[in-house]
């Protein structure tokens, strides 16, 4: 131990690596130094002494293991996130913490979690980590934040007109086809376009209404002629795809996939409608705080992520200029008072 301008410095004598010990001190300088010198020489005992201070606040610290997080997180879902939720914890790569206790968890066997698994592997395994952390069942991060991998989702994109007419002509089940249209029109998950009845359509106002079955919050969307027509064909009374919300929405997925295999269609899903109505909406000029309310994005994050890749044609300033003018010249008549 040393001390460099009023600041007491410790050295390893083997690397020689100097380290501040943040204190000017003495005496805590040198408790801190004996505290270093008795971890490096007794690191298994420190851990054991470590474990019974524990103990002493939480008797089940020691024996816990990793399928409790995965137990107790999956308690606190609802819905269709609870399903999700559920089947992640059923992942392959997570037999190898499964049966782990907690406080005897090291970097390299999340590491080896994270290679034998996917992309939503390392989406819920980050999920325990800080939902152990939170719990104040695990004491330190396992993995510091900058040493997780990067989660690098498969890429997405939206359906094309072009792609949604050729699906519309090929499907010859006039409830899927009018499933397609409608999320072509509102953008909606295929849960929540699936699940709309006859009561959620207001005639007199051309609206559509709906709570989403993810969040909860609702939407309300004016429709215009070409729904209008569409909805004219679908049941009056009751759910408006009565066969397709008895389906899990797995299968209507597998539906989808089949007609767009027939027509040789490949990386879109039924949920590529929702980006294909944000990338609609931007490239008309549509108020992106009008797109996120119809989408449900709570995020403007989420939003911009959906229509990252519309094509905007930026209108010349001179035309723009000119548009402006002609809407300042407009004339309004006022009413006349009668005498």
């Amino acid at each position: 131990m040393f001390r460099r301008a009023g600041i007491y410095y410790s050295e390893d004598t083997t690397t020689r690596q100097q380290t501040s010990l943040r204190t000017k001190d003495e005496a805590e300088a040198l408790t801190l130094l004996h505290s270093k010198n008795e971890a490096h020489r007794q690191p298994i005992l420190n851990l054991h002494i470590a474990r019974t201070y524990l103990t002493a606040t939480d008797p089940e610290i020691a024996k816990r293991t990793w399928q409790a997080p995965m137990d107790e997180m999956t308690r606190t879902k609802t819905g269709p996130t609870l399903i999700r939720c559920k089947r992640a914890m059923k992942d392959k790569a997570f037999d190898l913490i499964r049966d782990l206790p907690i406080l005897e968890t090291h970097s390299v066997q999340f590491l080896k979690v994270l290679e034998a698994g996917s992309v939503a592997t390392n989406v819920f395994l980050r999920r325990l980590h800080n939902f152990a952390l939170d719990m104040s069942w695990l004491p330190w991060p396992v993995l510091a934040k900058k040493q997780w991998p990067k989660v690098r989702f498969k890429e997405k994109r939206a359906v094309t007109w072009d792609e949604h007419q050729a699906i519309i002509k090929k499907e010859l089940n006039p409830e899927r086809r009018a499933f397609y249209e409608f999320c072509w029109h509102l953008g909606g998950a295929q849960s929540d376009v699936a699940s709309l009845t006859a009561e959620d359509i207001d005639w007199r106002g051309k609206v559509v209404s709906f709570h989403r079955h993810k969040t909860g919050t609702v939407s309300i969307i004016r429709f215009g002629k070409e729904l209008e027509g569409i909805l004219r064909s679908l049941p009056h009374v009751g759910p408006l795809f009565p066969n397709l919300l008895k389906m899990r929405e797995a299968h209507r997925a597998t539906e989808f996939k089949r007609c767009c295999r027939r027509l040789m269609i490949s990386g879109i899903t039924l949920h590529s409608y929702r980006y294909a109505w944000a990338e609609r909406a931007r490239t008309c000029g549509y108020p992106e705080r009008f797109a996120q309310e119809a989408l449900g994005h709570q995020s403007k994050a989420v939003h911009r992520a959906y229509a990252r890749k519309a094509q905007v044609v930026i209108p010349t300033l001179e035309d723009y200029e000119q548009k402006m003018a002609a809407a300042e010249n407009i004339i309004v008549p006022m009413p006349v008072l009668a005498a």
